[in-house]
């Protein structure tokens, strides 16, 4: 979950959620411009928080009951294993570009933990195998992966509110391109992209959203519910070229 504490709460942005908003701005992108496999690199972003763990127990609460922001988990070796696989039971390319992400992900981290470095050399010899049976090129697949981890990185900048205001820009992350891209609020509200990266020239997504009053949790069966009783809220930005 993507956690932030608002004055009434908690505001909760479902990881999923977040995965579908950057599919929103993915979809548009400069038609000259796209990956190969377009629909199927679509799908792979759409999905690439998938796999989390079950909501039981207390997988889903900080220690103090509070529900958990997902940058305070470290990693889940499982949650990517499950994550790839629905990715390979839809194609290769799919697997591939979910494989990637866990590889830029958690490749800093190499040599902390036996376990996780199984798991990484596991992905190098499946994104050979993977490039090879979608008779793909390391630049095609290193491109159409630039663009996930853009979008990507675009929808948790929106998810996480940390646009600068008074017109200050923030570095998004270098696209597919190797440009770096930077993003910031404009006199009006709306938000702008510089470099442009889009098709038209104005860009509406929105993302769903739970406020919650509570502040402790005794299970996940508690904040669970909670969420889904909460009332239905959705956020929503609007991008126009300069």
């Amino acid at each position: 979950m993507i956690v932030t504490q608002i004055d009434t709460g908690w505001q909760v942005i479902h990881q999923q959620a977040h995965g579908l908003l950057a599919m929103q701005l993915a979809l548009h992108w400069q038609v000259g411009k796209r990956p190969i496999n377009w629909v199927e690199t679509l799908v792979a972003l759409t999905e690439h928080d998938d796999g989390q763990t079950k909501w039981e127990g207390r997988n889903h609460l900080t220690t103090a009951g509070a529900p958990m922001h997902f940058q305070i988990l470290d990693y889940s070796v499982e949650q990517c294993k499950n994550m790839i696989d629905i990715g390979l039971q839809k194609s290769r390319w799919n697997a591939l570009m979910l494989s990637m992400h866990t590889s830029f992900l958690y490749e800093p981290k190499r040599g902390t933990d036996k376990a996780l470095d199984v798991f990484l050399d596991q992905q190098v010899k499946n994104q050979a195998k993977w490039r090879k049976q979608t008779k793909t090129t390391k630049a095609e697949v290193a491109y159409a992966y630039g663009f996930v981890q853009w979008c990507d990185a675009l929808s948790l900048i929106l998810c996480m509110d940390q646009v600068p205001p008074e017109g200050r820009r923030l570095e998004v992350s270098p696209g597919p391109d190797g440009i770096p891209y930077y993003i910031y609020q404009q006199p009006d509200e709306t938000l702008c992209l510089d470099p442009w990266p889009f098709e038209e020239s104005s860009v509406t997504a929105h993302v769903e959203l739970f406020q919650l009053s509570q502040l402790v949790f005794k299970n996940d069966d508690e904040l669970y519910n909670a969420i889904q009783d909460a009332v239905v809220a959705t956020k929503e930005w609007t991008f126009r070229s300069a």
